[in-house]
């Protein structure tokens, strides 16, 4: 591939840049004295929650703010060219060969009728007039770079017939076909699955050192940040509050905002009832409400008036590091390394007698093998095999895999949405699973509940929050008549610790966080025994999290509700769960306390999962396993074992026994169970995936 002469100077030099948006009423300052360099082969992490003009800061550089949108101050320099000066055709030739660009949804940058090698080859006929077979090759090579399998097939296939994980490789290719100074990533994993993520990661990473690219990383999650990046710089509500070198940053933080979203994060370890997650109290700022002085003053716990309160702050070098700054007024003041003020320690509630049993539960849907024209014979998707456990009053069983492993089907078998092919469920001694919701008793609706993962789509928007939430009192047949409901739908909002206020309130008057706290408030409306929360807090930023993720817990304390909480972070998990349980491929590959799964020995695909969590923490050494291969589709599983085609431990096991046979179940201590051929001494030879440094 064609190598340009290295270049000597900083490749971006962002100096006190100021974006706004303008609407007919106001002009809207969405980042104001923004400075960020990028040094050559530097990757740059920029992290902050959502509303923080992270992705402004990326389109001014991309010169791409819409009608809307001008920088109305300072300047962004690509090589030592002010990119703002630029004419349209030199932005042209910039944009896409030397500086490049991957969002977050791969299918948003790929056209959907049209094959991907035809896709890739465009980029470099565009931009250095190549020939046909030169692009080919060239697509080729960089689609084998990508660690795509079959990378011919790849070429010659349309975007819908690859899964995400594969589509936002080829996304990445596209955006290294050109071989560009500086590749700009917006949250380029969300969507994806934590293996996924790893694999991506990985490969970014080895590809940033392979070209010598330069990378601004953006992304709401430290870990990631901690993994992929030299230096960060954090964002809150348009302005950067800290940048420095990971270790400084991570280690030595100097701004009270950083340390507030470290509080807010499980890391490896921290017990939920004696060490609470820590939520920023107050909401964000909204761009034309921003207060005097500093913006994150209101929810700062160092605030001080009359100081904090007064003219603007500005970046200031912390001494001693390596271009570390912060933008605080006291920061030399504050003691950093005080432990930090314990929440009160919670009591967890004790668990119960058994409330919910599931025996042998499989799903099996019908397809037709022609699914665009219903011809031809029919195909079973196997979305659940043998499923078997029981979850006990006031406990938390966490659901771990990655998406198409049958989490979300059980759910919805359980909800009654679905019919159980074969198999038994049981609530408090009753059998549900041939009960579709509709032929349900009241009771039996009211007693399982679901939290859903997006809080957007499960909210009425015609409907005010107060009427919602006594929607759903009716249906359950609490409360005599509209007074008696009212008056409980105000103490359910108390419960969630939303305002009363915000009874008469519209969902798109509210926040992100703010509408999932009135879904779980739906779902304990009719006191829930069991609520399903379905990825509930993944749409969330951080801090909101933390809050969202102690309510939970706080009403479950109170109400001993059974929460079945699905789940791929698996840090979050750790925190909140009692005991958990790891499905690959319609199986339950293994279920036990939180200490026995987190802990070896593990199933192969556990020990995968553990591996690649992002952790916010520099002290935490993390064995490294990448796996390879997507997941297979569960209309076609592989024979016997259904983890043997991505399995790092198959080779272990003699005479093929991974391809032949389903493994059994077994015990391998009290309550702790796997499905895995390997043999008892290769588990016992098994190291931790996570260790913490000693101090």
């Amino acid at each position: 591939m064609a190598t340009q002469k290295p270049y000597e100077g900083p490749i971006l030099e962002i100096d006190q840049l100021s974006i706004s948006f303008f609407t007919r009423l106001r002009e809207i300052p969405a980042v104001m004295d923004f400075s960020c360099t990028v040094q050559p082969g530097e990757a740059m992490g920029l992290v902050g929650e959502s509303g923080c003009g992270k992705s402004t800061v990326a389109l001014g550089v991309m010169q791409d703010l819409g009608v809307n949108g001008r920088i109305v101050g300072g300047s962004i320099k690509f090589k030592g060219r002010d990119l703002n000066e630029m004419s349209a055709e030199e932005l042209r030739d910039i944009r896409g060969s030397e500086i490049a660009m991957i969002y977050q949804e791969p299918m948003a940058s790929l056209n959907p009728a049209m094959k991907i090698g035809r896709q890739l080859m465009e980029v470099p006929m565009i931009h250095e007039g190549l020939g046909e077979k030169e692009a080919y090759d060239r697509a080729l090579e960089v689609v084998t770079d990508v660690r795509l399998p079959d990378p011919k097939r790849m070429l010659d296939s349309y975007p819908h017939q690859l899964s995400g994980g594969q589509q936002q490789r080829i996304v990445i290719a596209m955006a290294l076909m050109a071989n560009p100074s500086l590749l700009i990533l917006d949250e380029p994993t969300t969507a994806l699955d934590v293996t996924v993520e790893a694999a991506v990661v990985e490969l970014v990473k080895d590809l940033g050192k392979k070209y010598g690219t330069s990378m601004l990383f953006i992304s709401h999650n430290l870990g990631l940040v901690l993994e992929t990046c030299d230096r960060l710089c954090v964002m809150y509500s348009g302005e950067a509050v800290e940048t420095g070198s990971i270790e400084d940053v991570f280690d030595e933080m100097q701004h009270p905002y950083t340390q507030a979203l470290f509080r807010s994060i499980p890391l490896p370890g921290a017990d939920k009832n004696a060490r609470p997650l820590v939520a920023i109290p107050g909401n964000f700022p909204l761009p034309h409400e921003r207060p005097q002085g500093c913006n994150f003053g209101p929810r700062c716990d160092y605030f001080e008036a009359g100081r904090c309160d007064q003219g603007d702050i500005k970046m200031e070098t912390v001494p001693g590091n390596d271009r570390h700054a912060s933008r605080c007024v006291k920061f030399k003041e504050i003691d950093w390394a005080a432990p930090m003020e314990l929440a009160e320690t919670k009591e967890k509630g004790e668990v119960g007698d058994v409330v919910l049993k599931m025996d042998n539960l499989k799903k099996y849907y019908e397809v037709a093998a022609n699914a665009l024209f219903g011809g031809g014979s029919k195909k079973v998707v196997k979305a659940n095999e043998t499923l078997s456990f029981e979850a006990r009053e006031s406990e938390t069983l966490a659901i771990v895999g990655e998406s198409g492993c049958g989490k979300s089907t059980f759910a919805k078998v359980l909800m009654g949405l679905e019919t159980a092919t074969e198999g038994a469920i049981t609530l408090d001694n009753k059998s549900i699973e041939s009960t579709p919701i509709q032929e349900r008793d009241t009771k039996t609706v009211a007693d399982v509940q679901m939290v859903f993962q997006n809080p957007f789509d499960t909210l009425n928007p015609s409907m005010t929050v107060g009427r919602q939430i006594m929607r759903a009192l009716e249906l359950f047949g609490i409360g005599n008549n509209d007074d008696e409901r009212r008056d409980r739908m105000l103490k359910l909002l108390d419960l969630v610790k939303l305002p009363r206020a915000f009874a008469d309130r519209m969902p798109r008057q509210l926040s992100g966080g703010q509408k999932q706290r009135v879904g779980i408030a739906r779902a304990f409306a009719g006191d829930a025994r069991i609520v399903v929360a379905d990825e509930p807090v993944s749409a969330l930023d951080v801090s909101v999290q933390a809050a969202v993720t102690d309510l939970l817990m706080e009403i479950q304390r109170e109400h001993k509700t059974t929460l079945l909480f699905i789940s791929h972070d698996l840090s979050i998990v750790r925190y909140l769960s009692d005991r958990v349980m790891v499905m690959y491929l319609g199986h339950v590959v293994e279920l036990g306390t939180t200490d026995q799964v987190f802990s070896p020995p593990y199933h192969p695909y556990t020990e995968a999962l553990l591996s690649a969590v992002p952790i916010a923490d520099t002290s935490v050494e993390k064995k490294h396993i990448v796996l390879e291969g997507d997941i297979p589709s569960a209309m076609n599983p592989p024979s016997g074992c259904p983890f043997q085609t991505r399995c790092n431990w198959k080779s272990k096991v003699a005479g093929g026994l991974c391809e032949k046979e389903v493994p059994p179940v077994r015990q391998l201590s009290e309550g702790h169970q796997i499905k895995c051929h390997l043999s008892d001494a290769d588990l016992a030879d098994m190291e931790p995936v996570i260790k913490i440094a000693a101090e």
